[in-house]
């Protein structure tokens, strides 16, 4: 007879990676493997604060002399962090360079574009203050800031993180008028016809993102018009939110390609679904069999996790959710994880759905409330730090799961106070500014000078992206063509 344990469906199995820290860095692919896989060029890549991809491309010889200094690396206008499309943000001026501290182990080949590879890098101080190597470190640069999170996590409570992404994005044709590739719907045969320019993009991101070292777990088509749905592996925080950008690199550039644009804007069509960025989380524990819960199918870090995070998810949504255009798809209602902090087994109208939950091998978080406009390393940062504190302080979980056919839009009132969930997530740009200026969590994980230029950037970037000045269909191309 059959156990009800053999049953259970434990899903692919993966295992934190134990990597070296900074200064301590694998050195990924050598000058003469690059060479041999024909790369003429490389570019160094960096990931602003309102999440703008901003390279420059080397030659492989002169990238290979940088390699030679040093501190390799190059120099970079320090407003190469707080500017908005050309306009600079407050604080940031003309003066004052930054060191761009190359990191060899996250040299990657860039199939999509021939004989070019991509590396990233640290914002570092230009002139050393004493010997420390955190003194180098700017506390503005995001792949910093998410490094650091994961540090003192590992460090404090012994707990490492894999985290996988779901890229959603839309093909268009055209942007004034928004024109989709084509009307299919979710996972719908007819979208990936064989032979049309969707299947050759498809096929090509496909290869592409293999060929670069990336894992491909699947894609598919999403539920609006021409939207698309690629899944990756889970990696530590830090690769995964790099591949992440690698990812969103060759679906972009392969769309364009095909004479396409490929949008990561959370919401294009009113009358339909959004498009997310969702990251699946998983939270690793020194012990092989770590504490039960009160909570089935949670253990007590995953429950402290979990609680950490509904805590200040309020509060650090602006990282997650950082343009007025965020909240037309946090809706209730849609499956974009709903309104209201609350925590369900499979529950697509909650923000943190708890994914395969009877499997301690492959169990994760599934964090709903983050859309393309973020930059991955600062939300990624942020929600990690919060689920941290939780562990730290083995903070109680006291909001039961929101199980059952209604979702928290549908139990009313009372049946919300039942479950404890007494919160919702903010419902405009403006609240969630607000929160996230009165948060306590930011400062003391990200410092408050990072606080306050976060929030000169964004309120400029979103000026920009809505003027005023325009009618709707200009707002959605300006946000179509820059994410």
């Amino acid at each position: 007879m059959t156990s009800t344990s053999a049953l259970i469906h434990e899903g692919v199995r993966y295992e934190p990676i134990d990597l070296p820290g900074k200064g301590k860095q694998q050195e990924g692919i050598s000058i003469e493997q690059l060479r041999d896989k024909g790369i003429k060029c490389v570019r160094i890549q960096w990931v602003d604060l309102v999440n703008n991809i901003r390279y420059r491309v080397v030659p492989l010889p002169y990238f290979e002399k940088l390699l030679k200094t040093s501190r390799p690396g190059m120099s970079l206008t320090k407003a190469a962090l707080g500017m908005v499309f050309i306009t600079l943000v407050e604080g940031f001026g003309a003066t004052g360079e930054y060191l761009y501290a190359l990191d060899q182990s996250s040299l990657r080949i860039c199939p999509y574009a021939p004989g070019h590879a991509s590396v990233m890098g640290w914002f570092e101080q230009k002139d050393p203050i004493g010997h420390d190597l955190r003194a180098l470190e700017v506390d503005l640069c995001p792949r910093t800031i998410l490094r650091r999170v994961v540090e003192t996590a590992k460090e404090t409570s012994g707990v490492q993180f894999l985290v996988g992404f779901e890229s959603e994005f839309i093909l268009l044709k055209n942007t004034m008028p928004i024109e989709p590739i084509n009307q299919h719907g979710w996972c719908n045969s007819p979208a990936l016809p064989t032979g049309t320019k969707e299947y050759q993009i498809l096929e090509e991101i496909a290869e592409s993102l293999s060929l670069s070292g990336v894992e491909l777990q699947m894609y598919h088509a999403e539920a609006a018009p021409g939207q698309y749905e690629v899944v990756t592996g889970p990696l530590p925080p830090l690769q995964a939110a790099d591949a992440l950008i690698h990812t969103r690199e060759t679906i972009s550039n392969i769309a364009s390609k095909h004479g396409l644009r490929a949008t990561f804007a959370p919401r294009v069509f009113l009358d339909n679904c959004g498009s997310a960025a969702h990251a699946h989380i998983s939270v690793h524990t020194p012990s092989a069999e770590p504490q039960a819960s009160a909570h089935e199918n949670l253990n007590q870090i995953e429950a402290s996790f979990l609680a950490g995070v509904l805590e200040h998810l309020p509060s650090i949504a602006l990282l997650a959710l950082p343009t007025t255009f965020s909240y037309k798809r946090m809706l209730d209602g849609v499956w974009s994880g709903g309104t209201y902090v609350c925590w369900g087994t499979d529950n697509r109208e909650a923000p943190m759905r708890l994914c395969n939950a009877p499997s301690p091998s492959s169990r994760n978080f599934e964090l709903k409330t983050l859309d393309g406009t973020a930059n991955p390393y600062l939300a990624l940062a942020a929600v990690l730090a919060s689920g941290s504190e939780g562990i730290a302080s083995a903070k109680e979980l006291t909001i039961k799961e929101c199980g059952g056919e209604k979702t928290a839009a549908q139990l009313g009132q009372k049946g919300r106070e039942e479950l404890g969930i007494r919160e919702r997530l903010p419902l405009t740009w403006e609240e969630a500014r607000l929160k996230f200026k009165e948060s306590t969590i930011m400062e003391r994980a990200f410092g408050k000078e990072f606080k306050r230029t976060y929030l000169n950037v964004n309120k400029t970037l979103n000026e920009l992206m809505k003027p005023g000045r325009e009618t709707e269909q200009e707002e959605l191309k300006r946000l179509v063509e820059n994410y």
